[in-house]
């Protein structure tokens, strides 16, 4: 019995195929909308994938523990703009940091970074650094403590960090970005030389290592100008902005979270019915948002590329109700010798799926092909399809032509032999 079904859907995926061989622009053009659809879905899924899959790594190089504390949520505001309610509210302060590090016992290690003041826009002002006649604008310009390398996984891939002496003393050195030292000295060695940024001189003493991720390639993290907490304090006394770092013990995350906000709540006299006037995010949290906001629009683009699916399963239904027109002679034929009414379904079904298939094949290709096109023409711009996609992408093209073909098939089986027979 197995062995007669294999040979009937062999025999009718042969005949499907030869069906496509005789009409290739009518075949092509019925699944038109299958082929653009999935393409359209894949290119879609590739992109989303690949950005997911990069900023993942990205933040998992902060570490899983790690807590990011702002006045506001550090996170990804998907509103795109900033309350005048946030923006308003009191920066946290280095003693903010020092309440965590005393009276959270699951918090492993804290660092505290001093930023220019953030303006109605959300973002300060634009820094510069240069070298001879060497410049560039953009910087990530900040002052931390030596804790920044235990706390935001942050190390030197040339020269050394910052040291506790060099905050106390106030000392004029700086860790740059990857990114930056390229820029200033493509030529030579920056270690030991000088930059100036806002007007003071600060001396080199490391490279940071690069930060796993395309898409930060080139972004202010790779362009960084890190100096000692008091150093920065020294010179921009009016910059009070302080990001917060802590680091919880493994296992400990919920219970930390819980100290640090007890504390900051205390410290900022926030009343018991009001909601936080700070914000806490973590690598996680921040991983788990950007999840939300991809998922959502996975789910648009698959609702527009539907709509593709759809005018080519109403286009593979027209020509297989054509088809049934036109070989009513055959199907009586074959009804008469013995073929069953289930025989006809499949025979007819089959043809339907391998059409679409095959559609969701060229798709498969095109979506392919574009997301090797991306990554050539725009490597910060990951683009990868996993294996799942494919098989999801064929197998929903061949049931598009399942549904579509369902009504065509019934229709060729429920033909009288003797008037498909009569019939020319």
């Amino acid at each position: 019995m197995k062995i007669a079904m294999h040979m009937h859907l062999g025999e009718n995926a042969q005949m499907a195929l030869t069906t496509l061989r005789e009409n290739k622009m009518r075949s092509f053009l019925t699944v038109l909308g299958v082929v653009i659809g999935i393409t359209a879905l894949l290119s879609v899924v590739a992109v989303l994938m690949g950005v997911y899959g990069d900023m993942n790594a990205f933040l998992s190089d902060f570490g899983p523990n790690t807590f990011f504390i702002f006045k506001f949520d550090p996170g990804i505001h998907t509103s795109g703009r900033l309350s005048r309610e946030e923006l308003a509210r009191k920066p946290l302060a280095l003693e903010d940091a020092k309440a965590i590090e005393e009276l959270c016992p699951d918090v492993q290690a804290v660092s505290a970074a001093v930023l220019q003041r953030i303006d109605e826009s959300g973002r300060g002002q634009i820094q510069t650094a240069r070298h001879k006649n060497k410049e560039v604008a953009g910087v990530d310009y900040h002052g931390v403590l030596p804790e920044d390398e235990i706390v935001f996984n942050s190390h030197a891939a040339r020269g050394r960090y910052l040291t506790e002496a060099e905050n106390l003393h106030r000392s004029d050195v700086a860790l740059i970005g990857p990114d930056l030292a390229k820029a200033l000295f493509p030529d030579e060695d920056p270690l030991g030389k000088d930059i100036l940024v806002d007007g003071v001189s600060y001396q080199v003493i490391g490279v940071m290592a690069r930060r796993k991720g395309q898409l930060m390639k080139g972004d202010q993290t790779e362009k960084a100008v890190l100096v000692p907490y008091r150093t920065y304090q020294k010179h921009r006394p009016m910059d009070d902005e302080n990001l917060i770092g802590a680091v919880a013990y493994p296992g400990r995350m919920a219970e930390a979270e819980d100290e640090i906000r007890g504390v900051l709540r205390r410290r900022r006299n926030v009343p018991f019915d009001k909601p936080d006037n700070f914000g806490i995010s973590s690598a996680t949290g921040i991983a788990d948002q950007f999840r939300q906001i991809t998922s959502s629009v996975a789910l648009l683009i698959s609702v527009i590329s539907s709509i593709g699916l759809l005018v080519g399963g109403v286009g593979v239904m027209n020509i297989m109700l054509m088809s049934v027109t036109q070989r009513t002679r055959e199907i009586g034929v074959r009804i008469a010798i013995g073929a069953r009414r289930r025989d006809i379904i499949w025979q007819f079904l089959t043809e339907a799926m391998v059409l679409t298939g095959a559609g969701g094949v060229i798709g498969v290709l095109l979506g392919g092909g574009i997301s090797l096109l991306i990554n050539v023409l725009l490597p910060k711009l990951p683009s990868s399809i996993p294996l799942w996609a494919i098989v999801m992408a064929v197998a929903v093209s061949m049931s598009v032509g399942l549904f579509f073909g369902m009504y065509p098939a019934i229709k060729a089986a429920r033909l009288d032999p003797v008037e498909a027979l009569r019939y020319e």
